[in-house]
């Protein structure tokens, strides 16, 4: 998994071959698989076991046995003649976030740590003290790694066709070796050979803080849904507020006195107190929905054009194809404004529509992302809420601080919503974790082409149509 040629690994599963077939008590098939890399291989063999491969890049399988129950990989990169490890790192994560049955993971680590002494941990968090920091630290690093949705381990290959899957690796440098490990899997093997049925009754959703410690889909899920909901109830008040007649409240003491002269208000009166309100504001006017809905078609479908580009772009040219894309896509929302503003200004009304037309897709994609990649939904609500409250600066009255620095306060904003830009956070990430953005795109297509990742759908078209929308609104207060 670490780029190390996993000796010792290939030497125990061919050991541990010869020594489950001398045993009788076998209820099912044991398939011991060896791939030439640790992830893309299993990705090849278990397409092609489920016949679901690509005949042009995939040979079948000419012999086949029947369900798979589950799949355990080892990792254990020491040399020809083995190496003594400290503690076993169990890796989980699957392909788009999804998990394996959480009673396969308490298995191992009850067998590992109870019965033989090894140590576990998760997240590659080398020491766990089980304190309150390093439980939250586990939780992001695994939030961190679920909403990537990367194939992390052989394993991750087989979670996608409902196969419970994990791998061990050994980390550290201490007094167990071959010996323990085997006797660990080997324990691990008896356990999914005495299951009559598949592992269905534990959890699927889950966040660990550590080996013996977990948190619970209905505890972690509402906080989703409360930031797909922001959106929703924002599109609900902005398309309210569309269907309403531009026509500010007048000073209520001045039209009391001159309600009876002015025809065009109504009074509402409910016990002592009276309200009187100019007519057309309670009016409700006829919402024009063309340019909007032409406008964020428009938006989503510009966002094929970078996941495309990604996804088929070769290497040597990935490089200038993530500049030339990030440029375009930072200057795109004010040179789209520009040009409105030119030819087909949008009124206040359809602005209104259009950014209320954004938000209630983002709420319906995030509130239903939460429920397969709870993780990838949770990180980018955070990242586009504020969103939720850009709106473009139109039509302030005279002699106003913002009526009279409506372009700069215009400016301040596009510029700050730079900072939830797609391409400005997937740099600004590679430089903080000291990454090439390079591989990172290589990975990213990789995920596409063969495990079917969808990030990238998420990231180009949900989050980025959602921030061009929101900069496109801010930006037209540059040209009123």
């Amino acid at each position: 998994m670490n780029g190390e040629i996993n000796h010792s690994g290939v030497a125990l599963v061919l050991t541990l071959a010869r020594y489950f077939k001398r045993w009788s008590l076998w209820s099912k098939d044991i398939i011991f698989l060896i791939a030439s890399d640790s992830t893309a291989g299993p990705q090849a063999w278990v397409d092609a076991y489920h016949d679901s491969h690509s005949p042009a890049a995939i040979e079948p399988l000419s012999i086949k046995s029947g369900a798979l129950q589950g799949a355990v990989a080892i990792d254990y990169p020491a040399g020809p003649w083995g190496h003594r490890f400290d503690k076993l790192h169990i890796v989980y994560d699957g392909v788009n976030g999804q998990l394996p049955n959480l009673d396969l993971f308490n298995t191992a680590v009850s067998i590992a740590s109870g019965q033989m002494g090894i140590g576990c941990t998760l997240q590659r968090m080398w020491t766990h003290d089980d304190t309150y920091q390093e439980r939250l630290q586990t939780l992001f690093r695994g939030m961190i790694s679920q909403g990537l949705g990367h194939a992390s381990g052989p394993h991750s290959s087989f979670i996608p066709y409902h196969v419970d899957a994990i791998t061990l690796q050994t980390v550290g440098d201490g007094w167990h070796d071959e010996m323990s490990l085997g006797r660990a899997v080997e324990s691990l093997f008896r356990s999914l050979n005495n299951l009559l049925e598949h592992l269905h009754q534990s959890f699927f959703f889950y966040l660990l803080m550590h080996a013996n410690r977990f948190v619970s889909i209905g505890t972690y899920l509402p906080a989703a849904m409360i930031i797909a909901a922001n959106f929703t109830i924002t599109s609900i008040a902005l398309w309210f507020q569309s269907g309403r007649a531009d026509t500010p409240l007048p000073n209520l003491a001045a039209t009391n006195t001159k309600a009876s002269e002015n025809q065009d208000t109504t009074i509402l009166q409910e016990g002592k107190d009276i309200a009187v309100v100019p007519a057309a504001s309670l009016a409700v006017i006829e919402r024009r929905l063309f340019l909007p809905f032409a406008f964020i078609g428009a938006t989503h479908f510009l966002g094929l054009l970078p996941l495309y580009i990604f996804n088929n772009t070769p290497e040597p040219y990935l490089d200038l194809a993530f500049d030339v894309t990030a440029v375009t896509a930072i200057i795109l929302p004010t040179l789209s404004a520009f040009l409105l503003s030119r030819f087909r200004r949008p009124t206040l009304q359809e602005t209104t529509i259009i950014q209320c037309l954004s938000l209630l897709l983002l709420g319906m994609f995030f509130s239903a992302l939460a429920t397969l990649n709870f993780s990838l939904s949770y990180i980018l609500g955070l990242f586009a809420s504020p969103l939720s409250f850009v709106r473009e600066i139109r039509g302030q009255a005279p002699g106003k601080f913002v009526g009279r620095n409506q372009k700069a306060i215009s400016a301040i904003g596009c510029f700050l919503l730079l900072a939830i830009n797609p391409v400005v956070l997937i740099r600004a990430a590679t430089f903080y974790w000291g990454r090439d953005v390079v591989k990172v795109l290589v990975q990213a297509a990789e995920g596409w082409h063969i495990f079917g990742l969808w990030t990238q759908v998420v990231v180009w078209l949900v989050w980025w149509p959602a921030w061009f929308t929101g900069s496109f609104v801010v930006a037209g207060g540059l040209f009123a």
